[in-house]
């Protein structure tokens, strides 16, 4: 279990020095994606022409692979964490925006008319109203972008070991030691699931009038469904 810990001195990291790397390089592009998706998809809403062109731009940009964005960027901002998290940032936003997108979209105009009549403007009816009712579907979308951009990090070891725990599986080939790329696997992993599972209980807290799924169990006295089904049947 020794070796397992024992990070080879070039990647100048102890493991929860690379965990926090990771989750860094993986986090941070996430948040710019919600940022920027944030108002673009209230745009799309408000002009319906402007979605289907938007949507076209970030899935032509997702299809470019990361290795072709790095040459593109590298000259620019070097071999830096940076030039990892630009491409994971513009890779999010394939998600977030038909996410925030579908999510507003989904707000009854009832809803939106009361608001309205109250008294509220188009931001703050985005921001107190709108936002707030589509939050289950941004959050099935954070969960997605989070989980991708904590797999896709690994592929800046590519570019001067700037892929946090992505840097084990190289060095796993180079020092002929196969417990560091069981490592890296294992601990993006257990780092996505935990991420995932945050996301989950966000949204639980955030959404406190969402139904929970209850197991219903029939009254004293009173038949089950099955029970019924098999009474109306003998008759």
């Amino acid at each position: 279990m020794n070796g397992f810990f024992d990070i080879p001195s070039d990647l100048q990291h102890s493991w929860l020095g690379l965990v926090g790397l990771h989750l860094r390089e993986a986090l941070l592009p996430v948040l710019a994606g919600l940022l920027i998706s944030l108002p673009l998809a209230q745009l799309c809403v408000r002009f319906r022409w402007l979605y289907p062109p938007v949507l076209w731009v970030t899935t032509v940009l997702y299809a470019i692979p990361s290795l072709a964005f790095f040459v593109l960027l590298i000259d620019y901002t070097g071999q830096t964490e940076l030039t990892v998290m630009i491409p994971l940032t513009v890779y999010s936003l394939v998600v977030l925006v038909p996410a925030i997108v579908d999510g507003v979209r989904s707000v009854p105009r009832e809803t939106l008319a009361a608001a309205t009549a109250m008294g509220f403007g188009p931001v703050r009816r985005y921001l107190q109203v709108q936002l707030p009712i589509a939050t289950p579907a941004i959050v099935a979308g954070l969960r997605v972008a989070t989980v991708s951009s904590i797999s896709l990090v690994s592929i800046g070891a590519l570019i001067g070991n700037q892929g946090a725990l992505g840097n084990l599986i190289n060095d796993a080939n180079i020092y002929d030691r196969p417990e560091l790329a069981v490592n890296a696997v294992l601990s993006m992993a257990l780092l996505a699931i935990l991420a995932d599972g945050l996301l989950v209980l966000v949204r639980l807290l955030l959404t406190p009038w969402m139904p929970r799924r209850t197991r219903r169990t029939p009254k004293a006295g009173v038949p089950g469904p099955a029970a019924a089904a098999r009474k109306d049947a003998a008759r």
